[in-house]
């Protein structure tokens, strides 16, 4: 009998489900809920099933003991939680979006637990989730092996952006512009779009440009990898906007530069690292060689402090013992 079942939607999705699995000790196993899930982890066992969007027909006949989500969309075409306990975390911990509100919106009235990165998203998730559910905070699962991890030091720069449409710009209007700040330069950039700008969407002609351009460059590599966490740890810097990465990318205590070229009048960019409209290597270069300036160290210090996510690389056990404790 599977009792710990992961519904997994997008491939890349699977980084927080592999992070915690590790430290559970029970019988666990995924099954894909869209088709280009499916064969997505080789870490965790997979289930067949027919038709991955049957969520409701697939649960009930692997009658498990708890399932873990780790989205918040569709979430209304499910009734699959009325028979099992069901435990929701984020795939990362966008910061500026309005994740926090969509998910206390959304997904907290059908859980049995929520796990929160941090005490800020925890204090949201309390104000709206019924009493009988279990609000825990837990960290970031997907970052723990960047904790304590060294900086390689090796002139690496990733460039890893929102998503076109959630970014409401952020990507179409950078992606082109990195690509030739670090074109021929003595930097080596991984340029890493966000999976749905691979695949889908007004994103997919930007990607599909540079990408092109990309080939013509030897020292600019497209990043390819499913998940970002090891091209994290290979890289110096991170370029981002107001990504989910960069929460991960907290953990390492490695530069951060911001760009803050968006679109979305409601929307900012939270100033949590060195933040600037368009990218110049003199920047990267500073950076590179005498770290963040004081004023950048003061911001990222005050937003460590009102996120509250524990950065103690134990944040997949944490997880995995909130899981277990909600077996049915």
């Amino acid at each position: 009998m599977v009792e710990v079942l992961y519904a997994i939607e997008r491939p890349f999705m699977r980084k927080t489900f592999e992070a915690i699995d590790r430290h559970v000790e029970v019988t666990s196993a995924f099954i894909p809920v869209r088709t280009d899930a499916r064969g997505c982890s080789d870490r965790i066992e997979e289930l067949p099933v027919d038709d991955p969007g049957a969520v409701d027909e697939n649960v009930r006949a692997i009658d498990p003991s708890v399932v873990v989500y780790n989205h918040r969309f569709g979430i209304e075409r499910f009734t699959f939680y009325e028979e099992y306990p069901l435990v929701h975390l984020r795939h990362g911990a966008s910061i500026g979006r309005g994740e926090i509100d969509v998910t206390a919106e959304t997904m907290l009235e059908h859980v049995a637990a929520a796990l929160a990165p941090g005490e800020r998203w925890a204090r949201a998730y309390r104000a709206a989730a019924p009493p009988d559910v279990t609000v825990a905070v837990v960290g970031i699962p997907e970052a723990d092996a960047l904790v304590g991890a060294p900086a390689p030091r090796e002139r690496r720069v990733l460039y890893a952006p929102t998503n076109y449409m959630v970014g409401r710009g952020a990507y179409a209007n950078t992606a082109r512009s990195v690509v030739e700040c670090f074109a021929d330069s003595t930097y080596e950039l991984l340029f890493r779009p966000h999976p749905t700008d691979r695949r889908e969407g007004p994103g997919l002609p930007v990607t599909r440009e540079c990408r092109e351009r990309i080939a013509d460059l030897p020292n600019v590599v497209f990043d390819t990898t499913t998940t970002p966490g090891e091209s994290m740890r290979r890289s110096d810097v991170l370029v981002s906007d107001y990504s989910g990465t960069i929460t991960e990318w907290l953990h390492t205590g490695r530069p951060l530069v911001q760009l803050t070229d968006i679109d979305a009048p409601d929307r900012e960019v939270p100033e949590i690292g060195t933040t600037t409209d368009a990218l110049d290597l003199a920047l990267v270069d500073d950076l590179y060689r005498n770290g963040e300036s004081a004023a950048a160290t003061r911001r990222r210090e005050s937003w460590l402090e009102s996120l509250e996510i524990p950065m103690d690389g134990r944040a997949g056990e944490r997880a995995a013992r909130e899981v277990c404790k909600c077996r049915a």
